[in-house]
């Protein structure tokens, strides 16, 4: 049975079904929400979304999200910054950051090796991480990438690169389950996996 709406609503609908996660009935729950709450907070949203699109850029440093040249956990002195944690994604940082354990830096891959989907180390963010490790300053590099075939595919190419420098190179091991995600690990998960990392 076809859903008629107004042709800005199904505008709407249309776009929110373009995000990761949100099927049709949830792109119209939100449409339906945009129409009930004030018109303030519909431009609000609207002006959070702009904004973040202008000011956002990556960190030149580590590759997270940044308004700046230089994140603000590149910038803090009181980090370790002899400690590297490798993860893929932005929100794997931010996983890592709830723990409230880990207090070195980090590198931002955007991605893991997938060959089936043409991703390859060349399309990552892999080429300036050695620079970074060979500069004497680093002395373990910590690969948190997820335990899925890609993700371990892409540790174990980081490593045989990253052991030719001198460093020392751990991946996290306890806690996290094969084919789980960084991101939807619960804080006490991510100690552990911390913990009782494994040299590489």
């Amino acid at each position: 049975m076809a859903v008629y709406y107004p042709k800005s609503l199904a505008r709407l609908v249309g776009e929110f079904e373009k995000l990761p996660g949100i099927g049709p009935k949830s792109a119209q729950r939100l449409a339906f929400h945009v129409m009930r709450v004030p018109e303030d907070e519909t431009r609000a949203l609207a002006d959070a979304l702009l904004a973040v699109k202008g000011s956002i850029r990556f960190c030149s440093i580590c590759h997270n999200y940044s308004e700046g040249d230089i994140c603000d956990i590149c910038a803090d002195p009181r980090r370790d910054h002899a400690l590297l944690c490798v993860v893929a994604e932005p929100r794997d940082l931010i996983a890592m950051e709830k723990t409230n354990e880990f207090r070195g830096v980090y590198h931002v891959l955007h991605g893991v090796i997938n060959p089936l989907e043409g991703v390859n180390p060349d399309r990552l963010r892999i080429k300036d991480l050695p620079p970074r490790v060979a500069g004497g300053k680093v002395r373990e590099v910590i690969l948190a990438t997820n335990p899925t075939v890609e993700g371990d595919t892409t540790s174990l190419y980081l490593a045989d690169i990253l052991k030719r420098l001198g460093v020392k190179v751990t991946r996290i091991a306890h806690g996290m389950p094969v084919g789980g995600d960084l991101d939807y690990a619960d804080q006490a998960t991510l100690i552990q996996a911390l913990e009782w990392r494994r040299e590489l």
